[in-house]
């Protein structure tokens, strides 16, 4: 995963921290690759048995299950990377003290955003753990799965939280 603006709060401490954290992300980032060849993996040899009367019980279940994990745990890593879709034609035309209020503000509203939905993924996996609630077939719990997600939700707000020290600093391209 090539993170941009890698030299970003050169050996101070909160540079430490920083390394920390883009390991904590591309950990999160190998298992959603893990996962995601995982998925692919099983298809095949779902299709395959399949076609032979031996379909492989639960297949959609662990789908679903291993697709919140790829889309959930590679988010942080995509936002490091700066790997998602920009529409920057706005802050083109702008000065660079607008552009740094505009990224700011625009971190902040996704802050809140991400925050709200870790929050309240970590208070359904909650109500998944109490009520014990599992899948149909497999019986597998909801609760981790919640939990993991709404962890890596909260791993996106520090993305935000980097990026905004970042900007603010004027090392933020």
């Amino acid at each position: 995963m090539p993170v941009k603006n890698k030299a970003a709060f050169g050996g101070d401490e909160l540079g430490r921290i920083y390394q920390s954290f883009v390991r904590i992300c591309k950990i999160l980032n190998y298992i959603s690759a893990f996962a995601l060849t995982f998925i692919m993996l099983l298809t095949v040899a779902d299709v395959l048995l399949r076609s032979f009367g031996h379909p492989i019980l639960g297949t959609y279940e662990i789908v679903s299950f291993s697709l919140a994990v790829v889309i959930g745990f590679s988010i942080p890593s995509v936002s490091l990377a700066r790997g998602h879709v920009y529409m920057e034609f706005v802050l083109e035309r702008v000065s660079p003290g607008a552009k740094a209020a505009l990224n700011i503000l625009t971190r902040l509203l996704c802050f809140v955003l991400f925050a709200a939905i870790g929050y309240n993924l970590f208070l359904i996996g909650m109500e998944f753990h109490t009520s014990g609630e599992v899948s149909s077939t497999l019986k597998l719990p909801f609760f981790p799965l919640a939990y993991g997600v709404g962890f890596a939700c909260f791993l996106e707000c520090l993305v935000f939280l980097f990026d905004i020290v970042k900007i603010v600093r004027g090392e933020y391209e």
